[in-house]
């Protein structure tokens, strides 16, 4: 007895009707009867009652569903993991984010649907602590990191882009910018913003947060970056302004702070990145996958 041909019967078992269990199996129907007429012959009973109304199992047919089934999903089961342990997707997946907000709102989408092709590859998100983001993904604690851009590092692979965002700036409620309802890089020079210098490579620090005005005026830094509870009490405090994204709320609040819009910034991204010697299998998948998923909607912002 060929596994094609328990399938078939397992098919037939399920719909009770061979018109549709053909279409199912994408063969003749003359195919599935010829196949039950076989198996019937095979074990020496019927499998199924047939009448020109309904289609029903045996008690026999019924009994050796039962006992079928399960083997076969067994078997399918072996199948798939054979196939994930060829491609080396397999094992523990760990990612980083610099902040969450660098994940951008699909990112959860390229994770749910990693697990769903490669379930034996666990993934891990983390928030990185500021400052140790990239440090943890040289040392090899993680293998991918979700990086604002841009980042020139020669021992790093930048991959596909997962944010691409219009700029915003993180106010204390009550702040006199609140009222006009936006900002400009010029107005950063009347205000003291977070000191990012060692938290990220200065050329993203320069796009993220620069360092002086348009016109030439310094922006004043103080209080080294932390997590990001710490910046938007911060913020709350009225001891800084904080140049972001305009999703940041998507991702963290605080009842003290509030966005508004940047208007001479130009949109910031965001993307993977990891070590060009370690690149694996499961870092090709995860990024070929954020590339189908994210990279049609970046591609309108």
């Amino acid at each position: 007895m060929e596994l094609r041909d328990i399938e078939v019967f397992l098919v037939l078992a399920d719909e009770l009707h061979f018109g549709r269990a053909a279409e199912r199996l994408f063969v003749s129907q003359s195919r599935v009867s010829q196949v039950i007429r076989g198996m019937e012959t095979s074990v020496g009973g019927r499998l199924f009652e047939r009448t020109s109304r309904r289609v029903c199992l045996t008690p026999l047919g019924a009994k050796l569903r039962d006992e079928l089934g399960p083997l076969v999903e067994q078997i399918r089961g072996a199948v798939v993991a054979a196939r994930h342990d060829a491609s080396g997707i397999t094992g523990e997946l760990r990612i980083g984010a610099l902040t969450l907000a660098a994940t951008g709102p699909l990112f959860s989408d390229v994770v749910r649907e990693f697990k769903v092709r490669h379930p034996a590859c666990d993934v891990t998100v983390y928030e990185a602590f500021p400052g140790q983001a990239l440090p943890r993904l040289r040392r090899g604690e993680l293998e991918i990191l979700a990086h604002w851009l841009p980042i020139a590092q020669e021992d790093l692979t930048v991959g596909p882009i997962l944010l691409r965002e219009h700029r915003a700036l993180a106010v204390p409620v009550g702040h006199p910018l609140l009222e006009r309802g936006w900002a400009s890089a010029e107005d950063l020079g009347d205000f003291m913003v977070v000191d990012g210098e060692g938290i990220v490579p200065s050329e993203t620090l320069d796009v993220l947060s620069p360092g002086r005005t348009p016109q030439g005026r310094p922006i004043l830094r103080r209080y080294r970056e932390g997590r990001m509870a710490e910046v938007l009490a911060l913020v709350a405090r009225g001891d800084v302004v904080y140049p972001t994204v305009a999703s940041l709320s998507a991702f963290y609040t605080h009842p003290g702070v509030s966005l508004i819009e940047m208007r001479d910034l130009p949109p910031i991204e965001s993307g993977l990145v990891w070590i060009t010697r370690r690149e694996n299998a499961a870092i090709r998948a995860f990024a070929d996958l954020a590339q189908q998923i994210i990279g049609a909607a970046i591609d309108h912002v």
